[in-house]
């Protein structure tokens, strides 16, 4: 029974975040806006720097609605089994929501999902996620994650950004627009950078 509740939880809320409104996110060729942000790897704190990370090589950001929810769940859990082939690729991971930076140390440090292996980071107040030109939209009242606890902060879109080291994005992934599932932002993301990656081989 406790398990078929969790699956409903998980779908409803995977159909939340698959209906949240389509949005003019950046598009290729733009230049990425640079942000700093609380972040969390493997339940340590530290603060993310976009533009620290590009100077190492290319940047996937990918923003979701909310940790410990179906679809982010499968995501995070993607990102974390390929996190090896992106390293290969010299790309950095980070994931954004709005959750809170407590929300995230359980997340980023839970085996099931970002199992440590990549940071993900506070987007409290939307401000990155509108630099962006992600819209938010607000949690129904009484809505619960996978665990049962409720989530009382807005949904960014399902939407990842591969930003090249010169800061330009490169590649606009949305599930609203591209009609993507979770784990298919993490294979064409990885296709991308490894894409790059090869281009600079001698």
């Amino acid at each position: 029974m406790k398990k078929r509740l969790a699956g409903a939880v998980a779908g409803a809320l995977v159909a939340l975040a698959l209906a949240l409104p389509a949005v003019a996110a950046l598009k290729t060729g733009a230049t990425a806006p640079d942000f700093t942000a609380a972040a969390s790897l493997a339940g340590k704190h530290f603060t993310f720097s976009l533009g620290e990370a590009l100077k190492k090589g290319p940047v996937v950001v990918y923003f979701y609605p909310s940790a410990f929810t179906g679809g982010c769940d499968l995501e995070a859990h993607t990102f974390a089994t390929q996190k090896d082939k992106f390293d290969a690729a010299g790309a950095t991971i980070i994931g954004v929501s709005a959750d809170s930076i407590e929300r995230l140390d359980a997340f980023s440090a839970d085996p099931k999902y970002c199992a440590g292996k990549f940071p993900v980071a506070s987007d409290a107040d939307g401000k990155v996620a509108a630099s962006y030109d992600l819209e938010t939209v607000a949690a129904k009242p009484g809505m619960k994650d996978v665990r049962g606890v409720e989530i009382d902060h807005v949904f960014i879109p399902r939407t990842t950004f591969v930003i090249a080291g010169d800061g330009k994005i490169v590649a606009a992934l949305s599930s609203e627009t591209d009609h993507l599932r979770p784990d298919q932002h993490v294979e064409k993301s990885l296709a991308i950078v490894q894409r790059m990656q090869a281009a600079k081989a001698p």
